[in-house]
C-alpha cells in the first residue's frame, strides 16, 4: 500500500470543484499543525501552574481559572465559530481564529498580573473556538471523500489524540529548561508560520458555496446557544472545583444549580428557535441521522474518559506518596500512549474503507476501557512498567481507532454548506464530555478520599477510583455504538481505485 499523501480536491468547496489546486502534503501539515496547537493548549499550561502561582501571586481558587477561562470560552463559542466558517468562508475564519489565538498567546506570555493572564487565556479560547471547527471542516472539504479523506482523518485523529500528552511533555520541558512564560510564547512562532502559509495553500472558499455573508446569520440562535453552552460548562467547572477542594454538597452548590438552570433554559430556547427559523445556526436535521447521533454520543463519552484520565493519572504519577515522577518524566510516561494513538489511527484510516467504521467504534472503546480498567488497580506499591505502561498502551491503541471512525462517521453525508457547524458539534461534544467527566469523577474521587485510612491510600483512591469510572464510560460508548451505528463502508464512499494504491 502506498504511503503517498492523500489526494486533494481541486478546491476547498467540494470534491472536484474547479479552482486552485492544493498541495496535499502542505495542506495536511498546516491543518495538523493548527490542530496540535489547539489541542495541546488544554494541557501544556497544567505543568506550569505552580510557577504561575508564584510569579503572578495567584491564590488556589483563582489558579484553577488559568485552565477554566480557556475551557469556558472555547466550549461556549464552538457552535458560533463553526457556523461563521460556513457563512464567511473557512479559510477566512481559519486565519482569523489563528490570529486571535496567536495574539492571545503573546499577551499571556507577557502577563504581569492575574487579570492579564486570565484575559489572555479567555481570548485563546475564543481563537480556538473559531479555529478548531475550521480545521476539521477543511479536512473534510479539501480531501476526496473515501480512502483519501480517511487517510487525512487518520493524521488529524492522531494529532487530536496525542495532543494532550504532547502538551504535558512540552509543558514540562519548557517550564524546567526555559520559563513558564514559554508555555504561552511557544504558540507565537507556530501561529505566525501557519498564518503566512494558509493563503498560499488554501484557495479562498467564499465563492464555492461555503460563504454567503451574514445576511442569513441566526443572531438569536448564536446568543441562546452561546449562553446556554457556557452556563452548562461553567456549572460543571464549578462542581469540579468544589469537588477538588473537597467541599461537601458539590452538586447542590447554589452557583452550580443556577448555572445548570440558566443553561437548560437557554438551550431549550435555542432548540425552539432553531425549529422556527429558516436559516438555523445549528440545523437540527444533523441529529435525524441516528448513526451520526451515535457518533456524537461516543465522542462525548470518549472525551469524558480521556480528559479525566489524563488529569487523575497525572496526579497519581506526580504524587510524592506514589510514583513521584518529575513533570518531565510524567510527560515522557505518556509517550507510549502517543505512539499507540498514532499507530492505531494510521492503521484504522487505511482499512476503514474495507471494513466500514462500525467495528472500530465498538472494539476501540472496549480496548481503551480495558486499558483504563488496568490503570484502576494502581496502588502505592505499583511501578510504571507493570502498572502504568500496559494501561496507557491499550488506551492509545483503542482511542486512535475511535477518533478516526467517529470523524468518518459523523462527517459523512453532511451537506458541504453545513460542514463547519457539523464539525463544531463534534468538537462541542468532546469538550462538554471532558468537562462533565471531570466534574463527575472529581466528585467520586472526593468521596473515595473520605473513606481512606492512610495518606497513601487517599492519594491512590483519589486517582484510581475515577479512572475505573472512566473505563465504564468507554464500555458504555461501545454499547451505544453497537446499538445506534449502522454505517456501512458504502456510506463513507469507498473509492476502489484509491484503496488499491
Amino acid at each position: 500500500m502506498s504511503t503517498a499523501p492523500p489526494e486533494v480536491a481541486a478546491s476547498t468547496g467540494s470534491p472536484g470543484a474547479p479552482g486552485k489546486s492544493v498541495h496535499p502534503g502542505l495542506a495536511l501539515a498546516v491543518l495538523a499543525g493548527a490542530q496540535l496547537m489547539i489541542v495541546l493548549d488544554a494541557t501544556i499550561v497544567n505543568i506550569a501552574l505552580k510557577h504561575i502561582k508564584t510569579a503572578l501571586d495567584f491564590n488556589d481558587a483563582s489558579l484553577t481559572w488559568v485552565m477554566n477561562a480557556y475551557t469556558l470560552t472555547f466550549g461556549g463559542l464552538l457552535l458560533l465559530g463553526g457556523r461563521l466558517g460556513d457563512l464567511l468562508g473557512r479559510r477566512r475564519m481559519f486565519i482569523l481564529g489563528l490570529a486571535i489565538f496567536t495574539l492571545a498567546s503573546l499577551l499571556g506570555g507577557f502577563a504581569q498580573n492575574e487579570a492579564m493572564l486570565l484575559a489572555a487565556r479567555a481570548l485563546q479560547g475564543v481563537g480556538g473556538a473559531i479555529t478548531a471547527p475550521a480545521v476539521l471542516s477543511l479536512v473534510t472539504t479539501t480531501f476526496k471523500e473515501g480512502a483519501e479523506r480517511n487517510k487525512a482523518l487518520g493524521v488529524y485523529a492522531a494529532v487530536s489524540g496525542m495532543g494532550a500528552a504532547v502538551g504535558l511533555l512540552a509543558g514540562g520541558l519548557l517550564t524546567e529548561y526555559a520559563n513558564w512564560r514559554w508555555v504561552m510564547f511557544v504558540n507565537v512562532p507556530i501561529g505566525l508560520a501557519l498564518g503566512l502559509a494558509i493563503p498560499r495553500i488554501f484557495p479562498n472558499d467564499k465563492a464555492t458555496g461555503a460563504g454567503g455573508g451574514l445576511a442569513r446569520f441566526d443572531l438569536p440562535g448564536a446568543i441562546t446557544s452561546t449562553v446556554g453552552v457556557s452556563a452548562l460548562v461553567y456549572g460543571f467547572i464549578r462542581v469540579s472545583e468544589q469537588s477538588q477542594n473537597q467541599k461537601d454538597h458539590t452538586w447542590t452548590d447554589g452557583m452550580a444549580i443556577a448555572s445548570f438552570v440558566v443553561g437548560v433554559v437557554f438551550l431549550a430556547l435555542f432548540v425552539f428557535g432553531e425549529l422556527k427559523t429558516r436559516q438555523p445556526l445549528l440545523p437540527l436535521r444533523l441529529f435525524l441521522n441516528r448513526t451520526r447521533t451515535g457518533g456524537y454520543l461516543v465522542m462525548m463519552l470518549a472525551g469524558a474518559g480521556m480528559m479525566s484520565t489524563f488529569f487523575f493519572l497525572t496526579l497519581f504519577m506526580q504524587n510524592q506518596l506514589l510514583l513521584d515522577l518529575s513533570p518531565i518524566l510524567a510527560g515522557v510516561a505518556y509517550l507510549p500512549l502517543t505512539a499507540g494513538v498514532i499507530t492505531s489511527a494510521q492503521v484504522t484510516s487505511r482499512i476503514i474503507t474495507r471494513t466500514g467504521p462500525r467495528p472500530f467504534l465498538v472494539v476501540g472503546p472496549l480496548l481503551a476501557g480495558t486499558g483504563l480498567l488496568w490503570l484502576s488497580f494502581l496502588d502505592a506499591g505499583s511501578n510504571y512498567w507493570t502498572g502504568v505502561l500496559p494501561g496507557v498502551v491499550l488506551m492509545g491503541l483503542g482511542m486512535g481507532g475511535v477518533f478516526v471512525s467517529i470523524m468518518a462517521t459523523a462527517t459523512a453525508g453532511i451537506d458541504p454548506k453545513d460542514m463547519g457547524v457539523g464539525s463544531a458539534v463534534l468538537n462541542v461534544t468532546q469538550q462538554i464530555g471532558g468537562t462533565i467527566g471531570l466534574a463527575v469523577l472529581a466528585t467520586i474521587a472526593t468521596s473515595a478520599v473520605k473513606s481512606a485510612d492512610t495518606p497513601a491510600e487517599a492519594a491512590s483512591v483519589f486517582s484510581t477510583g475515577p479512572i475505573f469510572a472512566a473505563s465504564l464510560m468507554l464500555f458504555a460508548s461501545s454499547v451505544i455504538a453497537f446499538v445506534l451505528v449502522r454505517v456501512r463502508r458504502e456510506d463513507i464512499k469507498v473509492d476502489p481505485a484509491a484503496v488499491s494504491h
